[in-house]
């Protein structure tokens, strides 16, 4: 697939978080603007960013080569205001789509991080390049709260080349969060959005993730399931045979099954429970870190204790 690769000065790098990230999220992060995995549910094919491009969703792509520079000066000024921070990265791209192997943006910004961290930060990707920045998060984890959330739609990789043909495999998702989490970052498999899956998929998590978050295609794309019709959703499953797994209430029966083998406090389900639950004990907290009144104690130690 070809690909238009722009390189671009951009005037900012935190946005401040509205509608699905208004719940205890501060600021949505994207290192770039458009994304090469081009998922054919991807709701952003419906929003202003793509509506407007002439170029299709997947085939072109704006590198934001301050992204860096652009956090650092942000985030001062947010402290220097008492500001709590809490991102998520990323809400309209991914932050390791494959150009980021050379272009080093997300890095560049993790190492800013480590020297002026948030307060929370929930890395939202499907690829395994995210192994190669375990040196940073491990660093990042010592000063803010992280979460690694890895995209995992499905445990069927002949599923996923039907969504989702460019994004990188399933086995190698798996395999990346096994490797995350046996560095000691907390994990989370975002079953985002529900596609057909195998009875032995919450077996392939066991072990290898502290929560799971569940949304659908109904009642996750911001509009109720208006974009996804309008992508063509309802009539790609029907090509398929998988009509039966289209319907308002999926979430209902995925959480019931995967309660048999999860306990319940780890799963979460769309909007009002993407905001991870333990976090939110510490958001009383966030006004003593930012004055430095807690500076003494280590934010993840009091993360769980707090679990």
């Amino acid at each position: 697939m070809k690909m238009e690769v722009n390189h671009i000065l951009s005037k900012h790098i935190l946005t401040e978080a509205k509608g699905y990230l208004d719940i205890g999220f501060t600021h949505s992060l994207n290192p770039y603007s458009g994304c090469a995995f081009s998922c054919k549910y991807c709701y952003v094919r419906e929003m202003p960013i793509q509506t407007f491009k002439d170029v299709p969703w997947g085939e072109w792509l704006d590198v934001k080569t301050n992204a860096a520079e652009n956090y650092r000066n942000e985030i001062v000024k947010l402290r220097r205001k008492n500001k709590p921070v809490n991102i998520f990265m990323s809400s309209a791209t991914d932050p390791y789509q494959p150009i980021e192997r050379n272009a080093n943006l997300t890095r560049g910004i993790l190492q800013e991080m480590v020297e002026n961290p948030p307060d929370f930060l929930q890395i939202q990707t499907r690829s395994p390049l995210i192994t190669r920045d375990i040196d940073l998060l491990q660093k990042l984890q010592e000063k803010c709260g992280v979460l690694v959330s890895m995209t995992v739609e499905t445990d069927r990789e002949d599923i996923k080349r039907i969504f989702a043909p460019y994004a990188p495999g399933i086995a190698l998702r798996i395999k990346a969060l096994k490797t995350v989490h046996e560095a000691g970052i907390t994990t989370q498999a975002s079953i985002s959005p529900v596609l057909p899956f195998t009875p032995d998929f919450p077996k392939l998590l066991e072990g290898i993730v502290e929560h799971i978050w569940i949304d659908t295609l109904m009642i996750g794309d911001g509009l109720m399931g208006k974009r996804s019709e309008r992508l063509g959703m309802p009539q790609l499953f029907d090509e398929h045979e998988l009509s039966k797994w289209y319907r308002k209430d999926i979430h209902v029966l995925v959480v019931k099954y995967f309660n048999q083998f999860f306990p319940s406090d780890m799963i979460r389900v769309s909007k009002k429970e993407a905001f991870p639950r333990k976090w939110h004990k510490l958001v009383f907290l966030l006004p003593l870190l930012v004055i430095g009144q807690l500076s003494k104690y280590n934010l993840n130690i009091l993360y769980l204790l707090l679990q």
